[in-house]
């Protein structure tokens, strides 16, 4: 991969690290660490096509006692979902006083047929897909564009539909909102993230 990106998490202790090639569309290889809810890595390769609507999602979450898989393809107008787990990821939860996350992967993947883009929770990285797909880095402000978006949640890989609203705040500004959660992200003249309120700052090389 020609190009990389590393992030800092600024709302927990973790990083996320991401080699990609952004010349036809994204080809992406990542690995992101965090203690909350408990420590856990995830590792995901990411596939857009060059409209920068995404193809394809792989993604495998672990720690300690458990791991989990997720595979995200696009297939004609919906997804394709496959999922696995290997030891018990509610257990470690329940052990650690948190509720369970139940199953990874999705029971409907029919619900998730509007979605054009994917958002990997606690990934900088994937905010960059809907700006880059709507020409967002460069609208003028205050143009606002609804997108559904199929959202893994990590570190249980359970996929969900969301709605989510990127609003343009001018050159290198763009306002992130979902539901009642609204970020004003600073991103660089290719869309990527430099600084996410609240969970990540990009660590640029000295």
């Amino acid at each position: 991969m020609p190009k990389s990106l590393f992030w800092a998490r600024t709302d927990t202790a973790g990083a996320e690290y991401v080699g990609f090639d952004d010349r036809q569309g994204l080809a992406a290889r990542g690995t992101a660490l965090a203690v909350d809810p408990i420590p856990y890595t995830c590792r995901y390769q990411l596939t857009i096509g060059p409209d920068w609507a995404a193809t394809r999602l792989e993604a495998e979450a672990e720690g300690a006692g458990w791991s989990r898989s997720v595979r995200l393809e696009r297939a004609g107008d919906g997804w394709r979902v496959r999922a696995g787990e290997e030891g018990d990821l509610d257990a470690a939860l329940r052990a650690a006083g948190h509720a369970p996350a139940g199953l990874p992967g999705t029971d409907d993947p029919d619900r998730l047929a509007d979605a054009l883009d994917i958002d990997l929770g606690g990934s900088p990285l994937f905010n960059t897909l809907p700006l880059r797909r709507l020409n967002l880095r460069r609208a003028p402000a205050d143009m606002a564009r609804r997108v559904t978006v199929a959202w893994v949640l990590v570190p249980s890989l359970v996929v969900v539909s969301a709605e989510q609203v990127y609003t343009s705040l001018g050159p290198g500004r763009v306002r992130f909102a979902s539901d009642t959660f609204t970020a004003d992200l600073d991103v660089d003249a290719d869309g990527f993230v430099v600084r996410y309120p609240g969970l990540a700052e990009r660590i640029d090389p000295r």
